[in-house]
């Protein structure tokens, strides 16, 4: 089972930053999940709320900033001095990161409560320039841009983010034209995951961070877990 480090290890660093992915690759993690959203010019940044306040020094909307302005707010404040000024990154840091490892990158599209224009096509440019298109899977909770990132191009996998159960699991999927399911863990039964499979779609639930739950996933062959204690499964002893 492979494991996907949820906005980096957000366990013990700051979450969607440099250091908590780089923490993820000295950890050997399969996977980072991180989140894209856009500045008011346009550049695709790294963060998950579409506001500032919960994980930055500054307050605000995302889009109601340009870049050189929100690259001041520091993203580690929470953790005092630990990390130092850990700026909100670009995406295109990451993807310049992540182009020297081999990990896989599953970026979600953040455009269910704020739209977006151009999200996609920002976001597939910077994979098509860093040749990441066998590293990434694309994810969103708006599956209108999933279907939107499927128009561009057809080379990067996509999977379908979902906080509920969807009826008729096997077609919405491929009727999206994804390959990948991303579910709340809580949703996720044995049935299927077995249907799934059997369907070469690949179950990744998020967010998995208590070690039983891993284990029960493992039991039932799920591809990948999506979690924020990446560390238990290199500590914790899973039969």
């Amino acid at each position: 089972m492979k494991i996907y480090a949820h906005r980096g290890v957000a366990s013990l660093y700051p979450e969607n930053t440099l250091v908590a992915f780089q923490a993820a690759a000295r950890m050997k993690c399969d996977g980072i999940e991180l989140d894209v959203q856009l500045t008011k010019d346009g550049v695709p940044v790294v963060i998950h709320d579409e506001t500032l306040d919960r994980t930055t020094d500054g307050t605000g909307w995302v889009k109601d900033f340009v870049y050189e302005e929100l690259r001041k707010f520091n993203a580690s404040y929470k953790f005092g001095e630990q990390f130092g000024h850990c700026p909100i990154p670009t995406l295109e840091e990451v993807c310049n990161f992540i182009s020297h490892t081999s990990i896989t990158l599953n970026i979600e599209l953040k455009n269910e409560i704020v739209s977006y224009p151009t999200l996609e096509e920002k976001v597939y440019d910077l994979i098509h320039s860093y040749k990441l298109k066998d590293q990434v899977v694309i994810s969103s909770f708006n599956h209108e841009s999933l279907k939107h990132f499927r128009s561009i191009t057809k080379d990067v996998q996509t999977a379908v983010l979902t906080e509920n159960t969807i009826e008729n699991t096997v077609d919405y999927i491929l009727n999206l034209g994804a390959s990948g399911y991303h579910p709340n863990f809580s949703t996720v039964t044995r049935e299927l995951v077995k249907e799934l499979d059997r369907c070469r779609i690949a179950v990744r639930p998020y967010t998995v961070n208590e070690p039983q739950v891993m284990q029960k996933f493992r039991d039932w062959g799920v591809e990948s877990v999506i979690t924020d204690y990446p560390q238990l499964m290199f500590t914790e002893p899973l039969r």
